[in-house]
């Protein structure tokens, strides 16, 4: 998308994040999450930014032998736009690059959230499961998705 940069987050974009955050979740993250994993050396964390406004951003954090895509927002002016794409894929490589022996990310997303689930299957991640009653706020199951990271990576 033409104007939009990605680039790692910092502090100084915390309040933006925590206000995209607070208008899209109905249980959002609070602020000391997002302080605890931009300190997080086993995290991934990337803004999508345009004319100084941040208007999406990513959280990927690998744990143990789990590498796992827990956070992902783009305001609503820009979605269907390329831009959750964009902040999708330089997350991705920069796992491969960090990470090399990650063989595996998973992800869950609500059942409803259709836009959502067209854009992991774009980047090749695929249902390996569901839980029940995973979401409240209203309550609903969600998908369980993950990509094996020796697949292609749409560019």
């Amino acid at each position: 998308m033409e104007g939009v940069t990605v680039r790692d987050i910092s502090s100084d974009d915390l309040p933006q994040v925590k206000a995209i955050e607070d208008r899209i979740f109905t249980t959002p993250w609070s602020l000391k999450s997002f302080k605890y994993e931009i300190k997080n050396k086993d995290a991934v964390l990337k803004v999508a930014e345009k004319n100084s406004l941040i208007i999406g951003f990513i959280c990927i954090r690998s744990f143990l032998d789990a590498t796992h895509i827990m956070d992902i927002a783009v305001i609503q002016e820009h979605c269907k736009q390329g831009v959750g794409g964009m902040l999708l894929l330089e997350a991705l490589r920069e796992i491969r690059k960090a990470k090399p022996e990650t063989e595996h990310i998973t992800l869950e997303v609500r059942e409803s959230n259709i836009a959502a689930i067209k854009l992991y299957e774009k980047f090749n991640f695929r249902e390996t499961g569901s839980r029940k009653d995973y979401y409240s706020d209203p309550k609903e199951d969600g998908i369980i998705m993950g990509l094996d990271l020796d697949t292609e990576i749409p560019a």
